[in-house]
């Protein structure tokens, strides 16, 4: 074990796949927690917008996992927040996405694990599921390796293999391709991770069975793979150029937001006093902290496990006291709450339970008719709907959710079609949708994005201090979004 990096010189590997299916979260998550349980300070990385695959990350590690999205947050940024995720650590594990050269579609390798490997110039290991193939493994590996000479195929771990014969063939294969051998996993010993309809189960619902998973994952890499080689070939990574991310130096070097815009009922600002400060605390305990700094909800549990980490450090950089809550079982907001954010997640299984806690479903409700600010993200945006599958939720919106067969899923250029508490019209984003929802109506009166797809649609709701949507955003590429809703908190 080194010393802890800066983030910038950290160790690091990327973990590839010539296609989605061949065992890179096991091999990823399985090296992570073999490496932590060795006494390694590991930074868990996920490529592209991937919210499920952190999770187990995390429970490897015990760090948050992140995500490094070249679409939603730019190219530029990639190097930076992989730097601010690794700081203080020994080695760092980034999961691709896909298969290696796959990215946004129609977008040349914007996104893929290929680009951010170059970003990151960090070497690849490429997991190779070989069940059903014996020299054939050497062309494919080949091709792999030679399609773009900047990516550094550094290793190939092989899985699913079936016996002694199978891997003596595969590794003769190899030798004439000139990349090591630096693991190989058993066919019979694959870690079963339960799946449904939007891929694994996220680690809060499985609990003790997750534990025993990446538990199981990480025996099978540490009995299966060359540790000492792996940690070698990470020291390899060259050093990246530049600061890591800090939310506090991304919000003072972002433009600054037009003034706030008022409250329902409210006067608007004196451009020449400023915006009004912290509002007095009320008898029912909102309206947030005696320091002045405003308290913004964010949602958790079981059915709210989809959020990226850098939110929250803007939220608490703009000057919020962020304080996490449970819509499956606590039925009041935190004390002293201004905003609300409802990040996405599975409430379609747990609809009839978050219906069942009428007592929150009524105290968001009243706060959202208040006009404070509350920020909803494709299962938050299902929580604020009338109902969901026929099931009462919030009725912040008048809207109905449902299951669908159909899945939509993609990354999206959106504009903000009006203000709202995130962005003043004509503010542009990246996002992604992925969902197997439907909601009805699909958009309200004022809708929260234009989407620049073929049909051109809009999509989501922007009513009073609510912004609903099925988009997922991150705001560490706008980190302006994270100013301007907790000085509406604040405001509000």
């Amino acid at each position: 074990m080194g010393s802890a990096g800066s983030g910038r010189s950290v160790p690091r590997l990327v973990i590839a796949a010539p296609s989605s299916g061949s065992g890179k979260t096991t091999v990823a998550t399985g090296l992570m927690a073999a490496l932590s349980a060795r006494g390694f300070a590991v930074s868990p990385h996920k490529v592209g917008p991937d919210y499920i695959d952190p999770g187990y990350h995390a429970l490897a590690t015990g760090r948050v996992g992140r995500n490094l999205d070249a679409y939603l947050c730019g190219a530029e940024l990639v190097a930076p927040l992989f730097a601010h995720g690794a700081r203080g650590c020994d080695i760092a594990v980034v999961e691709g996405v896909m298969g290696l050269f796959d990215g946004a579609a129609g977008e040349g390798e914007l996104a893929s694990t290929a680009q951010v490997a170059k970003l990151l110039r960090a070497p690849v290991v490429l997991v190779v599921d070989a069940s059903a193939q014996a020299r054939s493994v050497a062309a494919l590996v080949h091709g792999f390796v030679s399609w773009d000479p900047e990516v550094r195929v550094g290793g190939v771990i092989l899985n699913k293999v079936a016996s002694d014969r199978h891997e003596e063939l595969l590794r003769e294969a190899l030798d004439s391709v000139g990349v090591p051998v630096m693991g190989v996993l058993r066919r019979a010993a694959q870690v079963e991770t339960p799946s449904r309809h939007l891929g694994l189960v996220p680690v809060a619902e499985r609990s003790a069975v997750a534990v025993e998973a990446v538990s199981a994952m990480a025996a099978q890499v540490d009995g299966g793979c060359d540790l000492s080689a792996l940690v070698s070939l990470a020291r390899s990574a060259g050093a990246l150029h530049g600061a890591g991310w800090d939310a506090g130096e991304a919000l003072v070097s972002s433009p600054p937001p037009p003034l706030p815009f008022p409250a329902p009922g409210a006067s608007p600002p004196d451009p020449l006093v400023g915006p009004r400060g912290p509002r007095p605390r009320t008898p029912d305990g909102l309206g947030g902290t005696p320091d002045g700094h405003p308290v913004v909800a964010v949602a958790g549990g079981a059915a709210f496990t989809f959020s990226y980490a850098e939110h929250a450090e803007l939220l608490a950089a703009a000057g919020a006291r962020v304080v996490t809550f449970d819509p499956l079982r606590d039925e009041e907001l935190p004390e002293g709450t201004s905003g609300v954010v409802i990040g996405g997640g599975f409430p379609e299984v747990y609809a009839s339970e978050l219906s069942a806690n009428e007592a929150l479903r009524k105290r968001i409700a009243e706060l959202a008719a208040r006009g404070a600010p509350v920020a909803a993200e494709c299962a938050g945006l299902l929580y604020l709907c009338r109902e969901l599958d026929g099931m009462p939720m919030c009725g912040v919106l008048d809207a109905s959710a449902r299951m669908s067969e159909r899945l939509t899923l993609g990354y999206r250029d959106a504009v903000a079609v009006g203000d709202s508490v995130l962005a003043p019209a004509g503010t542009r984003m990246r996002g992604h949708e992925f969902h197997r929802t439907v909601v009805e109506p699909g958009a309200g009166s004022s809708p929260a994005w234009g989407l620049r797809t073929p049909e051109r649609r809009v999509e989501g709701f922007v009513e009073g201090g609510v912004h609903a949507s099925y988009l997922h955003t991150h705001w560490a590429s706008a980190p302006g979004v994270a100013r301007r809703f907790v000085e509406r908190c604040r405001t509000s």
